[in-house]
């Protein structure tokens, strides 16, 4: 109804398990009338901040995303990209993580999002926010985040949309990632009762 309607959408996500496409097909698999184009997410994010600062990242990401990061030098690391790696979320990876920052003189640590749990079929699950906090207190710096609810990713969504702040609204189940970030840009915001609600 949105997209029959002259309303303009972007599908925003925070999801750094899969390429955009993966996720599309996944979507589209269950009647979604959805393509790549229309989708905001991190990794395409990062990867623009990643070039414009000449940085090449450690990834400590799930392997399904890595794909996003085809393009980026990641020779001789100057910084670290965290996602949410899932199994990858090894002591022995967080610790090579921790080993990059560490060992850098202006540590950089970009994550894909700060989320602190979702919810799958099998129940809530611990997200990138919670391993992001363990390395942040570790080196004692302050991760810039490129997914919901940085202000920097709605923005982006906006812009690819021509809109102004004020003329948007933001629909999604996390009350801190999607209406608190799309709040703290200047949106409305709508928390549906599903998916993570409680």
């Amino acid at each position: 109804r949105i997209k029959a309607s002259s309303l303009k959408l972007r599908f925003c996500t925070n999801e750094t398990q899969a390429t955009r496409e993966k996720f599309v097909k996944k979507l589209q698999g269950l009647g979604f009338d959805i393509s790549v184009d229309e989708v905001t997410a991190p990794a395409p994010a990062a990867c623009r901040v990643l070039k414009e600062r000449s940085l090449r990242p450690h990834l400590l990401v799930h392997d399904d995303v890595v794909p996003e990061f085809a393009e980026i030098d990641k020779a001789n690391p100057n910084c670290v990209v965290i996602g949410d790696a899932a199994d990858n979320f090894s002591y022995a990876n967080l610790n090579e993580a921790f080993r990059v920052l560490i060992g850098l003189e202006n540590p950089v640590l970009i994550s894909l999002g700060r989320g602190r749990y979702y919810k799958e079929t099998d129940g809530l699950k611990l997200d990138v926010g919670a391993y992001m906090k363990a390395l942040e207190y570790a080196c004692d710096i302050q991760a810039e985040v490129v997914g919901k609810p940085a202000k920097m990713f709605f923005e982006s969504a906006l812009a690819e949309l021509g809109v102004q702040p004020q003329q948007a609204i933001m629909i999604g189940d996390d009350i801190v990632n999607d209406v608190g970030g799309a709040q703290q840009c200047g949106m409305r915001a709508l928390q549906v009762r599903t998916g993570k609600y409680r």
